[in-house]
């Protein structure tokens, strides 16, 4: 089934919209660093929140929605209830470590990062790999709250509350974006980016992605050596392995294509697949996604700037990837190609089940076999594009501000 937005440039809201964005202004948010951590502290009846660093970050994170008189009163209380899901978080990590000391000896073997340009099928990947039972992969509903409460446990029925917790806002994002389940699923058991372990930190682009553009935000994170925020991922991760473990991690986000330097620091033993897509197609998905967004972040949205930032960014993340890729032994990164892997996706499987020095067992090429015959591809809708009569600009031009990677990478040419 084809998806078409006809509203980009002049949205007509829905009722969920209307009734969400009509909320907030009845009740706005307090924006300020003491106010989410008195409710974090409140939600979980603890208050050691560890490193004091984080507040700084927060502060950029609040400030940048807080003072731009263009944003919306829900944009407002999105970034305050997101700031409060990871201070609580954070509160919860630091007591168990408190308690559990012995976490921190956990080890983070030879892991396998699946990384590339977002929209360019990493999420697919690591989902179709993550069939396989014998990694150590992180779907969404542990993702969002890594260490659960105090006493809680799965009921009768086996289902972690955190899992319940998690498939409600899948609901709620659901009926507030209807193109959502097409373009990116956020579905409880789905495996899902480390960038939310990241956001416990308040660190990484997490919020890019939700507040459609961040400047300042963006700046101060470029503007920061990333080490000590992929060190607060490996100690997340041991809590996770530590609670359940597994052969080996499988992890994804596109951020690590700028991150090659700190990432290697800290796991100097990973093996790294770089999916490789049309850029083109890669920002015509993004930003139409974002621009979508934006009828409730925003009072009035430029469709042009979201473009161009989106453009940006991608552009950024293909010459860092570029600049720092001879970081990885060469021998322990794979380019996976987006029309091959659509071609032959068992293919690819083994591919990276070599690169990585796996066996591809019996059971996992099953495993494996059965994702895909449960998931085919768009199987919630494709989306139809016009960059031109969204965004006022040609295929031909977009593409050439990336001569300098397909130079490198040549890929088929998917919009035209």
């Amino acid at each position: 089934m084809k998806l078409r937005i006809e509203d980009l440039r002049e949205p007509v809201l829905t009722d969920v919209q209307r009734t969400a964005l009509a909320y907030a202004e009845q009740h706005p948010a307090d924006l300020t660093t003491e106010a989410v951590l008195t409710r974090a502290r409140e939600i979980t009846g603890l208050d050691d929140f560890g490193a004091a660093g984080f507040r700084e970050r927060m502060q950029v994170w609040l400030d940048e929605i807080r003072t731009d008189p263009n944003r919306t009163a829900l944009a407002g209380t999105v970034m305050f209830d997101l700031c409060v899901k990871h201070a609580a978080n954070r509160l919860r990590i630091e007591a168990l470590l408190a308690r559990h000391p012995e976490i921190h000896d956990q080890e983070i073997v030879a892991p396998l990062f699946v990384t590339g340009l977002p929209r360019s099928g990493t999420t697919h990947l690591v989902n179709l790999l993550a069939a396989d039972t014998g990694f150590r992969s992180l779907p969404l509903w542990e993702a969002d709250q890594p260490v659960p409460d105090k006493g809680e446990a799965p009921g009768r029925d086996g289902v972690d509350p955190r899992f319940v917790r998690c498939a409600r806002a899948w609901d709620r994002m659901r009926a507030g974006n209807p193109y959502l389940a097409a373009w990116h699923t956020m579905a409880p058991d789905s495996i899902h980016e480390d960038i939310e372990l990241w956001a416990n930190d308040f660190a990484g682009y997490n919020p890019e992605w939700i507040f459609q553009m961040m400047p300042v935000w963006q700046a101060h994170y470029l503007a920061h050596d990333q080490t000590p925020h992929y060190e607060y991922l490996r100690t997340v991760l041991k809590i996770l392995q530590w609670y359940r473990p597994g052969e080996r991690w499988l992890l994804k986000c596109p951020q690590h294509l700028e991150n090659l330097r700190p990432l290697t620091t800290v796991f100097p033993d990973a093996t790294v697949v770089m999916t490789q897509r049309d850029p083109v197609g890669v920002v015509q998905s993004a930003a139409t996604l974002r621009a979508y967004g934006a009828r409730t972040m925003y009072h009035r949205f430029d469709v042009e700037e979201i473009l161009d930032y989106w453009a940006a960014l991608v552009e950024r993340l293909l010459r860092s990837a570029q600049r720092d890729r001879r970081l990885v032994p060469e021998g322990r990164v794979l380019d996976v190609p987006f029309h091959d892997y659509m071609a032959d996706t068992m293919g690819t499987a083994e591919q990276v089940y070599e690169h990585a020095g796996m066996e591809l067992t019996a059971v996992a090429r099953a495993q494996i076999a059965a994702y895909v015959e449960a998931h085919p591809r768009d199987e919630h809708g494709a989306m139809s594009y016009d960059l031109r009569a969204d965004f006022g600009i040609s295929p031909e031009a977009l593409r050439r501000r990336y001569t300098f990677h397909l130079d490198r990478h040549p890929m088929p040419v998917e919009v035209r």
